[in-house]
């Protein structure tokens, strides 16, 4: 695939459609560095396209929390332990390109909150 900039919203739902299909690809491959790439050009889209005041990583993930009833116990299947979960919802470890993908799959937190320092 060639990688290009997202000008339009069709470019950006191709962006989109592209992204879930290497949501399963192995990390390290160069499927993982395209997943990379597309994420970043995403978010800048989405930046420029829908400007919010965002909430950082960690809110967007204890709001989500919040309106699902979801305990720290249950985000285990997203970060992969209980010690990851409290890691990272107390700012001591950053997300994980699997653990934003699967935020973003499964919770449906955009990925520009998830990627944002």
């Amino acid at each position: 695939m060639i990688v290009k900039p997202i000008h339009t919203d069709a470019d950006y739902k191709a962006a989109m459609a592209q992204m879930c299909k290497l949501w399963d690809c192995p990390e390290g491959s160069s499927e993982a560095d395209l997943l990379e790439v597309l994420s970043i050009l995403i978010e800048q889209y989405e930046k420029r396209m829908y400007p919010i005041d965002t909430l950082d990583p960690v809110e967007a993930i204890q709001y989500e929390m919040e309106e699902n009833g979801l305990s720290q116990q249950d985000m285990v299947k997203y970060f992969g332990s209980k010690e990851r979960v409290s890691e990272v919802l107390n700012r001591k470890r950053p997300l994980t390109l699997k653990m934003i993908k699967n935020l973003y799959h499964d919770l449906n937190i955009p990925a520009s909150i998830l990627l944002a320092r």
